[in-house]
């Protein structure tokens, strides 16, 4: 099975820090890693020492095994779409991007 990481970028909307890390901490994160082939979510915050600019002041890294990661994106698709998964009007959905990664 062949191993991935999810990295989804994101931010708060303006002094809605607490409120949107208690959602992502508390219901997002976990609502993601119920998903089939999701094995496990982290959360990074962005330090001021970053040698670059960063796209988003948070992001999460998701583990995927799966040997079909377009099914494991559809799936989060589908229940974000669907309403199966609790969204917040703390998250600035202008923030929020995905990239997904291959293990060589």
């Amino acid at each position: 099975m062949a191993k991935y990481i999810l990295i989804g970028t994101s931010a708060a909307v303006e002094g809605r820090d607490d409120d949107y890390n208690d959602w992502y901490d508390n219901t997002h994160l976990g609502e993601v890693c119920a998903i089939p082939g999701i094995k496990s979510g982290r959360r990074y915050t962005a330090d001021a020492c970053s040698p670059n600019p960063v796209p988003s002041p948070n992001i999460a890294i998701y583990e995927i095994e799966t040997d079909d990661p377009a099914a494991v994106l559809a799936e989060l698709g589908k229940r974000a779409a669907a309403g199966q998964m609790k969204m917040t009007d703390s998250l600035d959905r202008s923030s929020a991007q995905l990239w997904l990664f291959k293990q060589r």
